[in-house]
């Protein structure tokens, strides 16, 4: 299996870019922030949790997060692989899912991260704030998940640089420049 950590903060492509890679290399994509919409929009108990917690601005406990994340892999046993959007955040996520992966006797082969500085995620927020109307792209929330992202998210980058699984990408420029740049790193493996 070909697993792959897209790693960036809010707004840095990771959406844009796992569609298209997604597509090239025929990999499941699953995104944390997508599960959590698709609870919140279904009124589940969980999706009541995130959303209170998501209105808040803060992070999922990892509990909940493993849990929906494991749910998503096993509902695709045949898989080439996966593309982790949003997840880990933390080091003790990436160390459940390393164990999750192990057992199912895999890994993840590649960790990319999008380099992208914090005005251009602002504006790029912004705009989508304006198109999509995401409730957790309003300026205070996502002043919030920036914050944290780069208090605490970002500690994850050493983790796996540890296990030489690190590459990183400049998330800025052409959507296609950035797509190729993401290929060149995946099809070392």
């Amino acid at each position: 299996m070909l697993n792959f950590v897209l790693f960036g903060p809010p707004g840095a492509g990771k959406g844009t870019q796992s569609e298209k890679l997604i597509e090239k290399y025929q990999l499941i994509h699953i995104s944390t922030g997508d599960l959590f919409r698709a609870h919140i929009k279904n009124q589940s108990p969980l999706g009541q949790r995130v959303s209170a917690l998501i209105a808040e601005g803060q992070l999922v406990p990892d509990e909940i997060t493993i849990a929906m994340l494991e749910e998503e892999v096993d509902k695709n046993p045949g898989a080439k692989g996966f593309i982790f959007d949003g997840f880990p955040r933390t080091v003790p996520q990436a160390q459940a899912l390393d164990e999750f992966l192990e057992s199912k006797g895999s890994s993840i082969a590649g960790v990319i991260a999008l380099d992208v500085d914090q005005e251009e995620l602002t504006k790029r927020i912004a705009q989508r704030q304006l198109e999509t109307g995401r409730v957790d792209d309003q300026a205070d929330k996502l002043q919030k998940r920036i914050e944290e992202y780069f208090s605490k998210t970002i500690h994850v980058l050493p983790y796996y640089e540890a296990q030489q699984k690190l590459s990183k990408v400049n998330g800025i420029g052409k959507i296609d420049d950035i797509f190729a740049d993401l290929s060149a790193v995946i099809d070392k493996y």
